[in-house]
């Protein structure tokens, strides 16, 4: 019979390592605790540059047009080989979507000098930018231009529905009476064939 090992130590990995990585026992036993590696990212790392795999993608209309892209304001430039607009039209609206950070761009200096080592990946492409209380007044009259073009057209189409409903409502009447008339003069020209024959 084997010695019972009574070492209470933690195992060591036996990979070859330059430092001696303790390995976390798992068990059921409710005494045991798992410890967290303090030094492990909690997010994923982003690729650099992955906003260019949106480029190249366009939204098409019901019509299969091509959907004119948004023009973006000067103050929002683009950062990185090969930015054009629409990447970075892309990259912010991912940006707004997948991110609770508030978008600010890239802010060290550093990252037009070399992009590939000072980019912050959580950011988009673009330099860093302010928005002023002149860019959110423009913004607003824009979207009130816009919802007041939605209005015109709803209320257009509606109109064009009660008419379409009107329509269809007399048509029915119409036929209803032109069957009828159809009817009388049948039942007349079989009357004179009637009195013919007497």
């Amino acid at each position: 019979q084997g010695k019972p090992d009574l070492n209470t130590a933690l195992p060591v990995r036996q990979t070859a390592s330059i430092f001696k990585q303790p390995v976390t026992k798992i068990t059921n036993h409710p005494s045991n605790k798992v410890k967290s590696d303090p030094q492990k990212a909690v997010d994923q790392p982003r690729q650099l540059f992955w906003e260019k795999k949106l480029s190249g993608l366009n939204a098409f209309d019901i019509a299969e047009e091509l959907v004119k892209t948004m023009d973006l304001p000067k103050g929002l430039q683009g950062v990185g080989p090969g930015c054009t607009d629409e990447t970075l039209l892309s990259a912010i609206a991912s940006a707004l979507h997948t991110s609770t950070m508030p978008i600010t761009g890239q802010l060290s200096a550093a990252v037009e000098k070399n992009p590939g080592v000072w980019l912050n990946t959580s950011q988009p492409l673009c330099k860093a930018f302010m928005v002023t209380d002149e860019d959110i007044r423009k913004q607003e009259e824009l979207v009130q231009q816009v919802r007041k073009r939605l209005e015109e057209a709803l209320m257009a189409d509606m109109l064009a529905h009660v008419e379409e409903i009107a329509r269809d409502g007399e048509a029915p009447s119409e036929k209803e009476g032109g069957e009828e008339e159809e009817e009388e003069e049948e039942e007349e020209q079989d009357h004179d064939q009637e009195m013919e024959n007497v």
